[in-house]
């Protein structure tokens, strides 16, 4: 399939987005059900994943938890967009639901189809040539490009930190500019751990103010019963506790949360809150989630 798309002359993001390690292939897929503009297939080691007409694999990217396409440049030739032009329900497969697609404007302004929020691509490694169907050499490449997939419980997002005090910080929670690599759920909403939790025990909720997977209250839980995660990171280091009669997902025993102002995806104003984060004298309450950061404490 060649590409459409200009070249850009952002060689540094061309470099960043198809170096590095991660590169998947796939085991022998279950094709897609014919007939459907876009449906699932299966591998055996990833599960299911959205695939387009002819079973090839569509992606998503770190960098658009917001729902924009920030793949510019000659990313555009690498991770082609896709598109299918007035979808409808009938175009799409079973075990999708066509309420999680819509359409947005991708960076080089063509239209493109998003799967819950996420601008979906193809990926050409040659920068010319989209994979064959069933290949999956784009998942996981350099930490930012994952197959899309119907379950996902956790996705890694990249983005910039702006507390509820409008001011930017970075990883470390000094103030500045610098995009975090961090948790969300599949729609790109931020996931907080709270610092005086320990090990599978939350501190916070109390019985009359429990909140789940909804924004009533400050600090709902995270619920769910699946553990579905981009295939770089230990599916092992997720699980969950009992909190009044409710599934919460941990991640190294740390006890995972949303905040309630968080409204739109990409959203982070909770490491602000309820003081700003001036460490190390003021160090962050409500942390997000990073794949890197310490088993919480047993205390």
């Amino acid at each position: 399939m060649k590409s459409l798309f200009r070249i850009g002359s952002a060689v540094i993001l061309f470099t960043a987005m198809v170096s590095g390690q991660g590169c998947k292939k796939s085991g022998e897929p279950m094709a897609t059900t014919p007939g459907f503009q876009v449906g699932l297939s299966i591998d055996p080691n990833l599960g299911q994943y959205l695939v387009d007409k002819d079973g090839r694999s569509l992606y998503i990217f770190s960098n658009d938890p917001d729902g924009r396409d920030n793949c510019t440049g000659q990313c555009e030739l690498y991770w082609p967009v896709f598109n299918v032009t007035n979808l409808t329900a009938s175009m799409v497969g079973p075990g999708l639901d066509f309420a999680d697609f819509a359409s947005v404007t991708s960076a080089a302004g063509q239209p493109q189809l998003t799967y819950k929020g996420w601008p979906l691509h193809y990926f050409a490694p040659d920068g010319t040539n989209a994979e064959a169907p069933g290949e999956l050499q784009g998942d996981g490449k350099n930490n930012v490009w994952f197959v899309a997939k119907p379950d996902y419980s956790i996705m890694l997002v990249n983005a910039q930190l702006v507390g509820i005090d409008g001011i930017n910080y970075k990883s470390d929670y000094t103030r500045g500019d610098g995009t975090t690599s961090y948790f969300t759920d599949a729609y790109g909403r931020t996931l907080y751990s709270f610092s005086h939790d320990s090990a599978n025990n939350n501190k916070f909720t109390v019985p009359d103010t429990i909140t789940v997977n909804n924004f009533n209250g400050f600090w709902p839980i995270y619920e769910t019963n699946k553990v579905v995660v981009p295939s770089v990171l230990d599916k092992s280091q997720f699980g969950s506790i009992r909190v009044f009669g409710h599934n919460q997902l941990t991640y190294k025993q740390w006890p995972l949360y949303f905040f309630h102002l968080d409204t739109n995806p990409a959203s982070n104003k909770g490491i602000a809150f309820p003081q700003a984060p001036a460490p190390p004298a003021s160090p962050c309450i409500w942390p997000v989630i990073t794949q890197n950061q310490p088993a919480a404490p047993h205390s």
